[in-house]
Formats: C-alpha cells, sequence, structure tokens
C-alpha cells in the first residue's frame, strides 16, 4: 500500500514539473557531481631559502599543519653550563618578541580557529600550529617571531620546565629512557644527561635560545599549502631577513657503551632495556628496528641507538635479560627480513595518512635525513634493502658495545659485564 502511495505521488509530481531542457546542473545549480573526478595525488616542493631555512610543503591536504623545526634545539644541544636550558626554551614558544605580546600572539592564533603546539627532546625541537588551508599563511610567520626575554615569560617557563621534569621522575619508562642514554654515551655527556633537567638560569635559557632557534639548518614544514612558490614569497617577505646565523655544529658525542641502574625496590618491578650502536640509515635502522620484533621483547630506535626492551616482576628479572638478549643476538632470516621491511613500509605510509600533523612530522624527518621528500622514495628506499645489507647492519651492530639500563626492583638484573659476554 505504501509504495503504491509513494509511486502515484510521484506520478503528480512528474506531471506538474513538466518537460525541462536544462540539465539537473543547470536547473539546480550547486549540486554535487555523481561522477566525480579522478583524486589528485600530493604533490611536494622542497625549496632551501638563502638564510639557511628549508621549506616543504604538499598541496593535497584538507587542512594545514605548519611546523618549524630547529635540529639542534634539544638537549644533546647544551653545553655543560646550560643543563635544562631546552627544555625551558620550548616553553618560550609564542612568547613576546618581534614586538608582539604573548597574549597578541595568542589572540591571532585563536582568532582563525588554529591549534598551536610545541615540542623538544634530546634531538631537536619544534614549534608550529594546525589550522584551516586558508588562514595557514597569515598566522605563519608567528612561528619566527624573535624571543625578547621578557621576566615574566622566562619565569613562567623555567616553572613550566621544572614541573614537566617533576612529573617525569615519576614515570619509569621515561626514567628507562634516560637511564639508556645515560649508558650508552655517558651520563655526565650532553647526550646521555637527561632532557627532563629543570633549574636553569635565565642566562644559560637566553645563552642556549640565541645559539639554536635559528632559521640556518631549520626546516619549516606545511601541509595544504596549494601554491609552493606564493608560500615561498610569504616567507621570504615576513620571516626574519638578516643573515642567517651559523648553524650550530652537531654534536660529537661518541657512543661508549656502558650501565646504568636505578634502583627502586618499592616499585615491585624489573624494567630493562639493552641497546647497541644503530646504522646511520634511517630506513634501514626502521628495518633493522622490525627485525627485532620477535614477540619476547620490544624494539626501539632511535637516532644512533637501537635496542630491546622488557619487564617483570622481581624474581623473573634474569628471565627476562635471557629474552632480551636472544631477541637481538639471533641474525635476523630472510623471512623476517622480508617481514620487517614491509612492517617498516607500511608503518612510513601510514604516517602519511594520519593527519596533517603527521604528515608533516614525517616530511621534516625526511629533509632532514635526506634533503627531499616523497611517498614514493620513502617507499623505495624500505625495498631497496637488502638480507644483506641488514646482515652486515646487524653484525656491526653487536660489534660494538652493549649497554645496559636497568631501572626499579632490579637485584636480579645480572650486571652489564655478564651480559655483555653473550656477544662475544
Amino acid at each position: 500500500m505504501l509504495s503504491r502511495q509513494v509511486a502515484t505521488a510521484g506520478a503528480r509530481v512528474g506531471a506538474a514539473r513538466g518537460f525541462s531542457v536544462l540539465t539537473a546542473a543547470e536547473e539546480f545549480p550547486g549540486l554535487p557531481s555523481t561522477s566525480p573526478g579522478q583524486k589528485k595525488g600530493s604533490v611536494t616542493s622542497v625549496t632551501t631559502l638563502p638564510s639557511g631555512l628549508t621549506v616543504v610543503t604538499e598541496n593535497a591536504s584538507l587542512t594545514s599543519t605548519v611546523s618549524l623545526t630547529f635540529p639542534n634545539a634539544g638537549s644533546s644541544s647544551e653545553e655543560s653550563s646550560e643543563a635544562g636550558a631546552a627544555i625551558a626554551s620550548r616553553y618560550l614558544s609564542f612568547k613576546s618578541g618581534s614586538g608582539l605580546s604573548s597574549a597578541l600572539i595568542v589572540r591571532n592564533i585563536e582568532d582563525v580557529g588554529a591549534t598551536p603546539f610545541s615540542s623538544a627532546g634530546r634531538r631537536g625541537a619544534t614549534v608550529g600550529f594546525t589550522a584551516a588551508r586558508e588562514n595557514a599563511a597569515f598566522i605563519a610567520p608567528l612561528l619566527a617571531t624573535q624571543c625578547s626575554f621578557e621576566k615574566w615569560d622566562v619565569k613562567e617557563a623555567q616553572q613550566l620546565a621544572a614541573a614537566e621534569a617533576a612529573e617525569a621522575t615519576s614515570n619509569a619508562q621515561v626514567s628507562l629512557s634516560d637511564q639508556i642514554y645515560a649508558a650508552a654515551y655517558g651520563a655526565q655527556s650532553a647526550t646521555g644527561r637527561s632532557y627532563y633537567t629543570a633549574g636553569a638560569s635565565r642566562a644559560a635559557i637566553v645563552s642556549f635560545y640565541e645559539r639554536n632557534y635559528i632559521l640556518n639548518g631549520a626546516v619549516l614544514a606545511a601541509t595544504g599549502i596549494a601554491d609552493h612558490e606564493a608560500f615561498l614569497r610569504m616567507v621570504e617577505e615576513e620571516f626574519p631577513s638578516s643573515a642567517p646565523g651559523a648553524a650550530s655544529p652537531e654534536r660529537g658525542d661518541i657512543y661508549m657503551g656502558g650501565e646504568a641502574r636505578v634502583s627502586a625496590p618499592s616499585t615491585g618491578f624489573a624494567h630493562v632495556a639493552l641497546a647497541f650502536e644503530g646504522p646511520k640509515s634511517a630506513p634501514l635502522m626502521n628495518v633493522m628496528k622490525h627485525c627485532l620484533n620477535n614477540g619476547s621483547a620490544m624494539p626501539f630506535a632511535a637516532p644512533g641507538i637501537i635496542g630491546v626492551y622488557g619487564g617483570s616482576e622481581p624474581s623473573g628479572a634474569s628471565s627476562t635479560v635471557d629474552a632480551l638478549s636472544n631477541a637481538v643476538g639471533s641474525a635476523p632470516s630472510a623471512d623476517i627480513v622480508a617481514q620487517a621491511k614491509a612492517a617498516a613500509k607500511s608503518e612510513a605510509l601510514t604516517a602519511l595518512d594520519s593527519g596533517s600533523k603527521s604528515l608533516a612530522d614525517a616530511m621534516t624527518a625526511s629533509v632532514l635525513d635526506s634533503n627531499g621528500f616523497s611517498a614514493k622514495a620513502l617507499a623505495d628506499s624500505c625495498d631497496a634493502i637488502t638480507a644483506d645489507d641488514v646482515a652486515k647492519a646487524h653484525a656491526a651492530m653487536l660489534k660494538s658495545k652493549v649497554s645496559l639500563a636497568a631501572v626499579g626492583d632490579i637485584s636480579d638484573v645480572p650486571y652489564q659485564a655478564t651480559i655483555a659476554s653473550r656477544f662475544g
């Protein structure tokens, strides 16, 4: 009955409407196409300006993330008198500078609905925002604000850095990461020292910031930019145009291989990590990481080091170390290498499709690693790695001295010398 009523009503409407010589698009402008055109692929462009700033853009993202990365603004670039300056400098992002107050900078960002972010660590620092495509170029110059180090801004940065450092000390995973770096590079070296260090003086913060937050060597990544050349003109006009500062030299901390232990019996748990010196190639490092992912240990990789970690009840700590040692000591078979290559490639390509910020991060990492970026090149770099490449990298890894980090109730964790004897 209902279907007959609908059909009858449709017939009446059709009769009343009559014949039309106009197409649906002409009669009802603005209707979405029922036959959409083929989706265009993303186009990436890379340019290095006279200031030393490298600008990389892509044009397909629906939203824009613009990030400015300073590769030498991490704690590994701190001088001995600047411990804690890197974490404090992160909190000077979007603060007063270039004749603008903090309030005005934040208001400009909020007025266009943008979401600001900043981050830092051992290896560099990043400041940026995510916004609608049409607003990206308008507020991008705020990323290059030259900080004026107002007393209240520096004091707030010191307080926020102290709070973050205090929170980090209670996190076992953060502590384990700190200890593996201390074991690998030496606790007194810039790379081995914890990023989460509070108490940097104003003078130390200013010195560190002015030396490392410079455009020479920095990378400006922007997604959702339709016109690369127009974006470049904006950068050249709006970003600081003074002569480029000398890029900070890369830290020369040498991998040593050692041991770092933090005893905390009250935790009732043992966290353990083993690390070795890793290959310089980022794609090879990533494939190697996946080769170590055998279920009995969790792999990790960072610039310079690669390894595995795990945890257990205190009584099982020795068995955990055995499992970790077996995970890194066994040479990967051809099948494992093939699986690792597929996993590394999938991980890299998934990051490109996980939102504009993730894409901007991948673009920046690729530019810093190879001075360029394309999804095809990223995939090809994984495909090009052979089983022989992995075998040689694995053998070289084991020749470096093993580093041991242990945190928690670790009375049953063997010492580094005992573990090192397993790898010849």
